[in-house]
């Protein structure tokens, strides 16, 4: 699997790349998540936005498809008591509903053929009144990030799609999804995030 083979070098390649959003990102979820907190991340990869969260959180399962990925970010977040790692598919999760008070799904959407089910699948694990933060990264002017995506392309990554800011906008709007607002990490490849609140 790709990102089993890649999970020793993300971290190098991002902090090379783009440290400044890598780092921002994590730290920028953080923002939304308190101390009484019961989280949720998906696709947590290496841990980049699991540190910031297990920070400010109660407690947080942080999953992922891929089990490098999860052993690199279960070293990162060693120190963490309040952590558990967990091989997790996003499109089908083994948690009960209702369950979480935010729901993180950092940089795996442009991955993903059917959006739309595991937003669905987000929100079902989500406690009414609860949070479901969804960052990506997207390209915010015509080339920028495109020599990045093309180079985890040619390592074996599958994008299915790429956003800008606004097509990302669209994304959630076409989903139905009207409580939403959005946050830009700025840098050399942006992350914008979605921030979603379940009213139901």
């Amino acid at each position: 699997m790709f990102w089993n083979k890649i999970a020793g070098l993300y971290d190098l390649f991002e902090n090379i790349y783009n440290k400044k959003v890598y780092t921002g990102t994590g730290k920028k979820v953080a923002e939304y998540i308190n101390s009484e907190d019961e989280v949720l991340e998906c696709a947590c990869g290496t841990g980049a936005i699991s540190i910031y969260i297990a920070e400010k959180c109660k407690s947080l399962i942080a999953t992922d498809f891929a089990e490098g990925m999860l052993k690199q970010a279960s070293k990162k977040c060693r120190n963490f008591q309040n952590v558990t790692f967990q091989k997790a598919d996003i499109t089908k999760l083994e948690f009960a509903d209702v369950s979480f008070d935010k729901v993180v799904a950092g940089n795996v959407i442009h991955l993903l053929p059917e959006p739309e089910k595991t937003l669905s699948e987000l929100k079902r694990v989500t406690k009414p009144g609860g949070t479901i933060i969804i960052p990506t990264y997207i390209n915010m002017s015509k080339g920028s990030g495109t020599a990045a995506v093309k180079f985890i392309e040619l390592l074996g990554a599958n994008f299915k799609r790429q956003f800008d800011f606004d097509s990302y906008k669209q994304l959630f709007a076409d989903m139905g999804y009207s409580d939403v607002t959005y946050e830009v990490v700025d840098g050399r490849m942006p992350c914008a995030l979605a921030i979603i609140k379940n009213s139901d």
